[in-house]
């Protein structure tokens, strides 16, 4: 294979940052470990951004590196594979592919539709939907693929209409991405941030507490990104006039009734999944894990007598390859933590750097970290274990800094490539859709807001909700 440039400015970036840690005299108050950890941590951020290689492959290997050097423990590396938030998702995929067995997404596209009269009114009824689905389906990849579907049944109603078809197939992606922070099942970066928090600092985060600073965050930003993409991709005429699609117009494209008396598999579908979210939400009553809750779901999702899926199937759908990512990545933040690196490296910061000019920093960097870092887990792993230094260096509350971060950086829709679900609606043969242009247009107005908008969260909500932003 012929080096690109890319690869070649990559592989001189990560020699030039490992070269020095080589010599001890150079950096006299790192230990051989936190050298070690470095220079692992800068090969596979330097191979994230400049290699084609399958991050999940960096990732494993940056992770087996650490623990033949002795950084980390074998039992930390595995142990990660076991954390509860990695059998949480596990369990969360297998609910999400008994919903979709059943057809009930053809039913949420007929009470959209039906329920919008304007095109204002369809665009904030899809946004609470899409935010909705965050509960039940997890990973930003995983809600595009579901939602795909509706979609196009709407972009079907829709043909005589091209510039409303193409702010939908801006609007779907967009709402998915920011309205992931309304639950810990969102996005894999959600839980290596949660993975993080408790390996360094003791602060656990369970799925009520992210709940509760989460989905006001969620729906504040879907909503306030559906009037950003409304306004910069449709004309005033555009906006005119009434929105009508029909219910016999969605069954033509959908492989299940979406009108009539329930079916039995949907009726469980739902029962089921209102009672796993219910006590999701309501842990601090009973006590029980959400991996527990979670797991006795996809138990009986997949069961011979209750269930709508086969286990087997189900286990299809779950993204093993992003599962090993985020064992390997908590691993390495163990290393940082644990070696000192993470500590040292935000050593060089202002001595009076205040906790407001901190989170500004924090933020504005976490939000454009997407241009550099397209995989969210990979902006997390990286960014996370810095913020959480430097933030107890600053006075800074740890949980809110990672928060802040997180919620940042799940801003990504400047490039097609910059996530999965904007790629995904990017290209979609047939239908008329957003080019680059469009995105980078959306992104001017965006970016700001979106950061702005975590910003007044960390330093006036949150603080309201148990959550200071200040120790």
């Amino acid at each position: 294979m012929t080096p690109t440039p890319r690869l070649l400015v990559a592989l001189c970036v990560a020699l030039s940052l490992c070269a020095p840690l080589a010599i001890p005299a150079r950096f006299p108050a790192l230990d051989g470990d936190a050298r070690l950890t470095l220079a692992v941590f800068a090969l596979a951020t330097c191979a994230w951004i400049g290699t084609p290689v399958d991050d999940t492959y960096i990732a494993l290997g940056a992770g087996l590196a650490l623990t033949a050097t002795g950084v980390i423990s074998s039992d930390t590396l595995f142990g990660t594979l076991g954390d509860p938030t990695v059998w949480l998702l596990i369990c969360a995929f297998v609910l999400a592919a008994a919903v979709t067995r059943t057809g009930l997404a053809g039913r949420a596209a007929v009470f959209l539709a039906g329920g919008a009269r304007t095109v204002r009114q369809l665009v904030h009824l899809t946004t609470a939907a899409l935010v909705v689905t965050a509960f039940a389906v997890p990973a930003t990849s995983g809600r595009a693929a579901l939602a795909l579907p509706v979609f196009l049944v709407l972009a079907k109603a829709l043909a005589d209409r091209k510039r409303l078809v193409v702010m939908l197939a801006l609007l779907f992606p967009t709402v998915i991405l920011l309205s992931a922070m309304a639950t810990l099942i969102g996005a894999g970066a959600h839980l290596i941030t949660v993975s993080v928090l408790w390996e360094t600092t003791g602060d656990r985060i369970g799925f009520t507490e992210w709940l509760l600073l989460g989905l006001p965050l969620a729906v504040a930003c879907a909503h306030l990104a559906a009037e950003a993409v409304l306004l910069t991709t449709t004309r005033r005429a555009d906006r005119q006039g009434p929105v009508r699609v029909t219910p016999e117009e969605i069954q033509r494209y959908a492989q299940s009734p979406v009108t009539g008396p329930w079916t039995q598999p949907e009726k469980r579908c739902a029962l089921l999944l209102a009672t796993v979210v219910a006590l999701w939400c309501s842990e601090p009553l009973h006590r029980v894990s959400p991996a527990v809750v979670a797991l006795i779901g996809a138990v009986v999702a997949a069961s011979p007598a209750l269930g709508t899926v086969r286990l087997k199937d189900a286990l299809r759908t779950v993204p093993w390859s992003l599962l090993l990512f985020m064992a390997a990545t908590m691993a390495m933040g163990v290393a940082l933590a644990d070696s000192g690196a993470a500590k040292w490296l935000v050593s060089g910061l202002p001595a009076d750097l205040g906790p407001a000019a901190l989170l500004t920093v924090v933020v504005v960097v976490s939000t454009a970290a997407h241009l550099v870092l397209q995989s969210r887990s990979a902006r997390s792993s990286v960014l996370v274990p810095l913020v959480v230094a430097a933030a107890a260096g600053a006075g800074v509350n740890p949980v809110a800094a990672a928060l802040a971060s997180t919620a940042a950086a799940g801003f990504c829709h400047t490039l097609p490539a910059s996530a999965k679900p904007v790629a995904l609606f990017a290209d979609l043969p047939g239908v008329p859709t957003y080019t680059p242009r469009d995105l980078l247009r959306l992104s001017a107005v965006l970016a700001p807001l979106t950061a702005a908008l975590v910003l007044l969260f960390a330093a006036a909500v949150w603080p309201l909700l148990g959550v200071p932003l200040t120790r």
